[in-house]
């Protein structure tokens, strides 16, 4: 076992970490969430990343994404999240695709991974990524943040509960604003559930919704089934 690893058996086994060297997951966004979400799974040793987002980085992106520099304003969060592998740990494959997610490419794009990753921004690409998910058998770990709130849940491959939660006609979100440490909580989440799905163990939020407010400091665990979708972060 790498020195690296070290510090995670004892909470992992030594397979456990072997077996994430060995997977694929699908990052579904790069800023955020998805800056927060590559450093957890590039630091964890997940082998093999791809990291899609065709945005490029803006100053107002500067309070709350990891990925997000003075120097790097202008250019593509994409390449920005393979740079920062690079950067932390060599031995993880990032390979950074620098294209929005689309109907059109999602089955190609997804094909082949273990896990996604939900970092997105919007209710209509959510939808996209849930049913290339579903055609695929492939495990959905969303999250999504608004203000000093977060949600996280896992999809299930096929049950379209990411799509009840975000129907048509829903996609504009007046209020944008976040701070930093909303999307760092969030992911952390996102990448607990993610690690437990990636090394074989039960995942908490299979089929449900965790909701948090950082103000008040107050959770809950919600069954998905059935759940009206009001009150869901952007």
């Amino acid at each position: 076992m790498e020195a690296r690893y070290q510090r995670n058996l004892g909470t992992l086994s030594e397979a456990e970490c072997r077996l994430l060297g060995e997977k694929r997951v699908f990052l579904a966004g790069c800023g955020g969430l998805g800056g927060f979400l590559l450093e957890h799974l590039v630091r964890l040793g997940v082998g093999h990343i791809t990291a899609v987002d065709g945005d490029v980085f803006e100053v107002s992106n500067l309070n709350r994404q990891l990925l997000s520099t003075a120097e790097n304003l202008g250019s593509s969060k994409a390449e920005a999240a393979a740079a920062r592998a690079r950067e932390v740990n060599p031995g993880v494959e990032v390979r950074p695709v620098n294209t929005f997610l689309t109907a059109e490419n999602a089955h190609e794009l997804l094909a082949g991974h273990d896990l996604a990753l939900d970092a997105l921004d919007s209710g209509a690409s959510r939808r996209v990524l849930e049913r290339a998910c579903g055609e695929l058998g492939i495990p959905l770990v969303h999250g999504a943040i608004q203000g000093w709130y977060i949600q996280v849940a896992v999809a299930p491959p096929g049950e379209g509960l990411l799509a009840g939660l975000y129907p048509p006609g829903r996609e504009a979100v007046r209020d944008k604003s976040t701070l930093s440490f909303v999307p760092a909580l969030c992911a952390a989440l996102q990448a607990a559930e993610a690690v437990k799905l990636l090394c074989g163990r039960e995942s908490t939020l299979w089929g449900k919704l965790l909701t948090g407010d950082t103000l008040e400091q107050e959770y809950q665990v919600l069954p998905l089934a059935g759940f009206s979708g009001s009150g869901s972060a952007k």
